[in-house]
């Protein structure tokens, strides 16, 4: 799955998460102690003051961090997951298929996209699942964010949706000349080679590019930041199988997926300038009256035991807990006055990029293969304009005859996150109308190739696909433009700043927003840093 970052729980948040309790398994935690020691290691503890706190590690944050590091600036990084480690023959991380806690933020149970329930012991895993009013958000629970949990794709937009998101608060000619290049090459993004593409585990993606021809399309190759020799290694037996075996939404031990522990955090890190804390949840933010920032800092151990809990202060903010943390942070902070100047604009703009999940039926009895990176996707405006990708099952180790799709429709619906105060929680609603226009326009494209390709089951008929009410790519809540001015600065509050997924209103057009939202930190932090603030 795609999954955009966030690295900040809410302890009083709408969510199923749990925290300050150990797991009631102590044979689970046995296990996880001897898979993955390394992230039970004890934690060190940030300085009292920072000149700069970074929230977060997923992709706005791990680019801000670099840069700030790069410009001499003493940087904390704060993320509530843990820190995991890769390697090439252990599994570090749980499959999708039969899951345990590591692949999960503090719950018990899931239900994904097969309709397949599964229960595991209480852990602080990867994938954090936040239910909010009407949908589903899935996002990254470690250093990293969401690279350690998404699928690879990172795809720039077309200009003319770009344009009309951003309504002239981004030069989209100065982000396609400048910063799109620069994450590009930070990241070693690249298309999938033929002799992967070629390979047994990519035969659904081979499959489903030929029923996408006969249908009339033509499948475009998509940038990905897999390590292609990584999954070549696979392939030859030199490395566990992970990118070929259907690992990829609770991570890739190997490190198949170059993920921002590999790049970006590496980088800020070796500096000397930025040091990256995991296992510390922040649980509010503030402004004292000089003007310093405070944030309240759980520390906890990977099974959710609280260990401390402190306030550190900064001199400058920089939020990049993704789309819900972020919010939520800004939110909390407006309601109860720990930020008075906020204006109201802080919560609107939020979307879930269009993301459904599909699926078609095969046009002949063959393997298909378990190979994770999408090859190729398709653009379709036939209604509401929508690009469909090419996915893998996740969650089924076995063949089921199914081509899968990821859909991202460019949908206008915005909600708000609200401060309720009686119960300290911030939420929104989503609706459901919404939901399903996004997923009728994504099953009638799917259907037409389906139908024309000589798909041999209807999935839609058997209810399988489009089940899931859930988004990977959560966007909005304090917008560029709005909440912030053009480069993030959070207006009323000088030395705040927004990093994240939060600046985009909603959707990236049609595309995954992994791409934008470093292209844009990359631009804001640039900014900031030449002006000193």
């Amino acid at each position: 799955m795609k999954v955009a970052g966030a690295a900040v729980l809410l302890g009083a948040a709408t969510s199923v998460t749990g925290g300050g309790r150990a797991s009631a398994d102590p044979v689970w935690d046995d296990l996880f102690r001897h898979w993955v020691p390394e992230i039970f290691a004890p934690l060190p503890d940030p300085a009292e003051h920072s000149e700069a706190i970074v929230i977060g590690s997923g992709f706005g944050a791990a680019v801000t961090a670099l840069r700030l590091a790069q410009a001499g600036v003493a940087t904390t990084v704060l993320e509530r997951g843990s820190r995991w480690p890769n390697d090439p023959w252990r599994e570090i991380f749980t499959g999708d298929d039969m899951p345990d806690g590591r692949g999960f933020w503090h719950r018990t149970e899931f239900t994904g996209v097969t309709k397949v329930p599964m229960r595991f012991a209480d852990f602080g895993g990867v994938l954090d699942v936040t239910p909010l009013d009407g949908i589903d958000v899935w996002h990254g629970a470690a250093v990293g964010g969401g690279s350690v949990v998404f699928t690879g794709c990172m795809l720039e937009p077309p200009r003319r949706f770009f344009e009309q998101i951003f309504g002239g608060t981004v030069d989209y000619d100065e982000m396609d000349r400048v910063y799109y290049p620069r994450v590009r090459q930070m990241l070693r993004l690249s298309t999938m080679p033929a002799d992967i593409y070629n390979s047994t585990p990519f035969t659904h993606s081979r499959a489903w590019d030929d029923q996408a021809r006969k249908a009339g399309y033509t499948p475009q190759p998509s940038d990905s930041i897999f390590n292609w020799n990584v999954v070549r290694a696979e392939l030859s037996g030199a490395t566990r199988p992970s990118a070929t075996a259907a690992r990829s939404d609770l991570g890739n031990s190997n490190g198949a997926k170059f993920d921002l522990n590999q790049n970006y955090l590496k980088y800020a890190q070796s500096s000397g300038k930025s040091a990256i804390f995991p296992g510390h949840r922040v649980d509010a933010i503030a402004q004292d009256s000089g003007g310093r920032y405070a944030v309240t800092v759980t520390k906890l151990d990977p099974n959710g035991a609280v260990l401390r809990k402190r306030t550190l202060t900064c001199d400058r903010l920089f939020l990049g807990a993704g789309s819900v943390g972020t919010s939520q942070l800004l939110v909390r902070a407006q309601g109860t006055g720990a930020l008075p100047h906020l204006n109201e604009h802080v919560g609107d703009g939020w979307g879930t990029n269009g993301d459904v999940v599909l699926a078609r039926g095969e046009s002949s009895l063959r393997g298909l293969g378990q190979g994770v990176p999408s090859a190729s996707r398709i653009f379709d405006e036939s209604g509401m304009p929508l690009t469909l990708e090419s996915w893998y099952i996740p969650g089924m180790p076995m063949e089921t005859g199914a081509l899968a799709s990821l859909g991202l429709a460019f949908d206008t619906t915005r909600a708000r996150f609200g401060y309720d105060a009686r119960h300290d929680t911030v939420g929104l609603r989503w609706p459901r109308r919404a939901q399903d226009r996004i997923t009728d326009a994504c099953r009638a494209v799917q259907h037409r190739i389906a139908e024309r390709s000589g798909a041999m089951v209807e999935y839609n008929a058997l209810g399988y696909d489009a089940n899931a009410l859930f988004t990977a790519h959560p966007l909005g809540g304090a917008v560029l433009g709005l909440a912030t001015d053009t480069y993030g600065r959070v207006i009323g509050h000088p030395g705040l700043y927004v990093m994240d997924g939060a600046a985009v209103p909603g959707s990236t057009g049609t595309v995954n927003p992994s791409l934008t939202i470093a292209a844009l930190a990359e631009r804001n932090i640039e900014a900031i840093i030449r002006a000193g603030h």
